[in-house]
C-alpha cells in the first residue's frame, strides 16, 4: 500500500517569509466575498485614521516639502497595500513601521498591518515590529513635536499607545491560535474516533471468524471423515451404513446449532430474541470432544494431570478446549488415521500446558486429506496471546506435528 508523500514544512523562522495567504505547503487560499468586505473596511479605517492623525499632528506644522511629499506617497501606497496584507503581512508591517518615522498618514495602515500580523499567528514578529515602531517614533516626534507637551512625556504617551496596539495584536493572534488549535484537535479527535470504530469492527470480525472456524471446522471435518468412510466402503452392511448416516446426521445437526450460536453474536440486542445462548465449552468438556473423535474412527489418547477439584478460570478452560479442538481438526484434515496424543497438564501458579501430538502417517499424507486455509492456527495464536500465554506448532524431527500451548493459571 502506497501513501502520498507528506509535504515538507519550512522551519519556523522561514515561515515568516512565506506569503500570508499560502499554506505551508504552498497552496494558495482563494479570497472570499467576506475577505473583500473586510479588506475594504480596513482600507477605509486606515484612510480615516491617517487623515485624523495628519490633521491633529501635521497640519500647519513647518515640515519640509520633501517630507510632506513622502508622507503623502507612503500613506497612499500603504493604505492601498492593505488589500495584500494577507499575502505579505510581515513585509507590510515592517514597511508601515519604517514609514512611521515620518508619515502620519500611514498611522492607520500601521495599526491594521500590526493586527493582521498578529492574526496570522506570528506573535514574535508582532513584538519585533512593535519594538521597531517604538524606536522609529523618536524621529517622528522630532518632526511633529507637540507644542503643549514636552518631548519625553510625548514619547511615554506614544509608547503606551503602541504597547496597547501591540497587546491588542497579540491577543488577536493568541485567540486565533487557540481557535485553530481547538479546531484541529476536534478534527483529530473525530479521526481518532473513526479509527477506533474501524479497529473495533475489525477486531469483532476477526473474533467472529475465529469462532466460526473453531466451531465449524471441527464439525465439518467429522462429516467429511464419515462421508469418506462410506465412499470407500461400498460393501458395508446396512447396519453400518445406518450407523454412519446417523453420526453424519448428528454432526450436521450439531454444526447447524453451532452456526446459529455464532450468528447470534452478529445480532443486536433487540434482535436477539428470547432464545438462550448456548454455554461455552470448558475443560470439563474435553472427554466428550475426544469421544466424538473416537466415534469417528480416530485414535486419540487423552491424558489429564490436573488438581482435584479443577479451579481453572473459565477463559483459560475455553482456550484449552479450542486448542485441543484445533489439534484434532488438523489431524483429521491432514493425517486421517494417524494416532493423536492429547496431554493437559497444569496447576495453579505453574500454568496450564496443552499438547496435541499427531503422529506422522505412514506413507505421507493421503490424497484424500481435507484442504485447509491455514487460518485456524493464526486465530488460535491470537486467542492464546490474548490469554497471556504462548504457542508453538510445527513438525518434530520424527515428522510428527506438535501443537503446544501454555497459559497462566493464577493461584
Amino acid at each position: 500500500m502506497t501513501t502520498a508523500p507528506t509535504p515538507a514544512h519550512p522551519p519556523r523562522l522561514l515561515r515568516h517569509l512565506l506569503p500570508g495567504d499560502l499554506h505551508a505547503d504552498g497552496v494558495a487560499r482563494r479570497r472570499t466575498a467576506r475577505d473583500w468586505a473586510v479588506d475594504v473596511a480596513c482600507f477605509v479605517f486606515a484612510v480615516l485614521v491617517g487623515l485624523t492623525v495628519y490633521d491633529m499632528e501635521a497640519a500647519g506644522r513647518p515640515v519640509p516639502q520633501l517630507i510632506q511629499l513622502a508622507d503623502l506617497v507612503a500613506g497612499a501606497v500603504l493604505c492601498l497595500a492593505l488589500f495584500w496584507r494577507r499575502r505579505f503581512p510581515l513585509a507590510l508591517a515592517v514597511a508601515t513601521a519604517v514609514a512611521g518615522a515620518f508619515s502620519p498618514l500611514s498611522g492607520g495602515a500601521a495599526v491594521v498591518a500590526l493586527v493582521t500580523l498578529g492574526a496570522r499567528g506570528r506573535l514574535g514578529a508582532v513584538l519585533a515590529v512593535g519594538a521597531g515602531h517604538a524606536v522609529l517614533s523618536l524621529p517622528y516626534l522630532h518632526l511633529y513635536p507637540d507644542p503643549d507637551v514636552s518631548f519625553w512625556p510625548s514619547v511615554a504617551w506614544t509608547w503606551l499607545l503602541l504597547a496597547m496596539i501591540t497587546g491588542w495584536a497579540l491577543v488577536v493572534g493568541a485567540r486565533r491560535q487557540l481557535v485553530r488549535s481547538l479546531r484541529e484537535r476536534a478534527v483529530r479527535a473525530e479521526a481518532e474516533q473513526e479509527l477506533r470504530v474501524a479497529q473495533a469492527r475489525q477486531l469483532e470480525r476477526t473474533r467472529i471468524a475465529r469462532e466460526m472456524h473453531d466451531v465449524l471446522a471441527h464439525r465439518i471435518s467429522l462429516l467429511s471423515l464419515h462421508a469418506g468412510a462410506l465412499e470407500f466402503r461400498p460393501d458395508a452392511s446396512p447396519e453400518e451404513v445406518a450407523q454412519a448416516a446417523g453420526v453424519i446426521r448428528d454432526s450436521a445437526h450439531q454444526a447447524l446449532q453451532d452456526l446459529r450460536a455464532v450468528i447470534g453474536v452478529l445480532r443486536t440486542p433487540d434482535e436477539s430474541g428470547d432464545e438462550p445462548q448456548r454455554p461455552q465449552p470448558t475443560l470439563s468438556d474435553l472427554p466428550e470432544l475426544v469421544a466424538e473423535s473416537l466415534s469417528a474412527g480416530m485414535r486419540v489418547q487423552l491424558t489429564q494431570r490436573l488438581p482435584d477439584p479443577v479451579e481453572l478460570p473459565a477463559h483459560a478452560g475455553r482456550t484449552a478446549y479450542r486448542v485441543v479442538q484445533e489439534g484434532l481438526t488438523n489431524a483429521r484434515k491432514h493425517a486421517p488415521g494417524a494416532a493423536v496424543q492429547v496431554a493437559v497438564v497444569g496447576a495453579p501458579e505453574n500454568g496450564l500446558t496443552v499438547e496435541v501430538l499427531s503422529r506422522a502417517p505412514l506413507g505421507g499424507a493421503p490424497a484424500t486429506a481435507i484442504p485447509g486455509t491455514g487460518t485456524g492456527l493464526v486465530g488460535l495464536a491470537e486467542r492464546v496471546s490474548l490469554a497471556g500465554g504462548r504457542i508453538e506448532h510445527g513438525r518434530t524431527p520424527a515428522g510428527d506435528f506438535r501443537l503446544w500451548t501454555w497459559q497462566p493459571w493464577p493461584a
